[in-house]
């Protein structure tokens, strides 16, 4: 096919404004991934000479029991904080849909967590479970949740990650406000009531803004670092050793780098295994409207 000169034009342009991005890909992105895949096959000191041992980093994985013991414990903030996180976000949503008075300020009051940045909230929250003086003290005493015990470790960490909801709540919002009106008043005329709307309408309609807030959640939560880094350096006892914290312990404070990226790359292995059954399984719940048109 001959292109006319506007169209080389517009093509020599297309590409030349997409040199910074693809070379920002490669040196920030797909570069730093083969260098640690090749650094996961040796044996790497932080200055010393990297020597080839193959498979051996993945070897002594396998009888590593704090490999074990992070993996546990972000499974365990992963099945705990995403549903919590996505049914108050989802919940939220459904209120500040609702056309009351004031509804700006409130989706700006409940938004501005999510502006906090990530350190000042951790350590805000430091604060508020401090077992002194902290806001939520005596209600923490009273149902034994606390950050600074191996038992209510996790799940002190799992209510501190409910409170930045923010940006799941607005991809909610923005999904239901493009939920059709007249389903509803089929609905309606049909003689349901609010539960029948919401069950029949609001969350078939809302599977795939649910699947995408789950995926997003169940990846940045295998992620989690600032939590351990900050409040609780993996205690106690390694009950918050997570997993990308773990990573980072061997690789800048014990020095093995071929240790950590080994783990790196198992940790990416397990995000794209996990995101594959998750695509696997959306089959049987989300609606995609297009879909069942076509």
């Amino acid at each position: 096919m001959v292109l006319s000169g506007q169209k080389r034009l517009e093509r020599r342009w297309g590409w030349f404004l997409a040199v910074p991005a693809i070379l920002g890909f490669l040196i920030f992105t797909a570069g730093p991934m083969v260098a640690s895949l090749v650094f996961s096959l040796t044996d790497w000191q932080i200055g010393g000479t990297p020597s080839f041992v193959g498979i051996q980093n993945y070897q002594d994985l396998v009888r590593d029991e704090l490999f074990w013991q992070s993996l546990s414990v972000t499974t365990y903030y992963t099945l705990g904080s995403v549903p919590v996180a996505l049914i108050v976000a989802f919940a939220v949503a459904m209120l500040l849909n609702q056309r009351v008075r004031g509804l700006a300020i409130w989706r700006t009051i409940f938004y501005l967590p999510t502006l906090v940045p990530s350190i000042a909230n951790v350590v805000l929250w430091i604060w508020i479970f401090n077992p002194d003086f902290g806001l939520l003290n005596s209600l923490l005493r009273q149902h034994g949740m606390w950050i600074y015990d191996e038992g209510t470790a996790v799940p002190s960490l799992i209510i501190m990650s409910t409170w930045g909801f923010g940006n799941t709540m607005v991809i909610f919002l923005a999904g239901l406000q493009g939920v059709p009106r007249h389903l509803y008043e089929a609905v309606s005329i049909d003689g349901g009531g609010p539960l029948r709307r919401f069950w029949h309408v609001t969350l078939p309609m809302m599977t795939p803004t649910i699947f995408y807030n789950l995926v997003v959640g169940v990846v940045g939560t295998f992620q989690v670092f600032n939590q351990a880094y900050v409040m609780t350096e993996g205690g106690p006892n390694n009950a918050t050793l997570f997993y990308v914290y773990y990573l980072f312990r061997k690789a800048f404070r014990e020095s093995e780098m071929g240790y950590a990226s080994a783990l790196a790359w198992v940790l990416f292995m397990v995000i794209v295994l996990v995101t594959f059954l998750l695509f696997r399984n959306a089959r049987r719940w989300v609606y995609y409207e297009m879909a069942a048109a076509r």
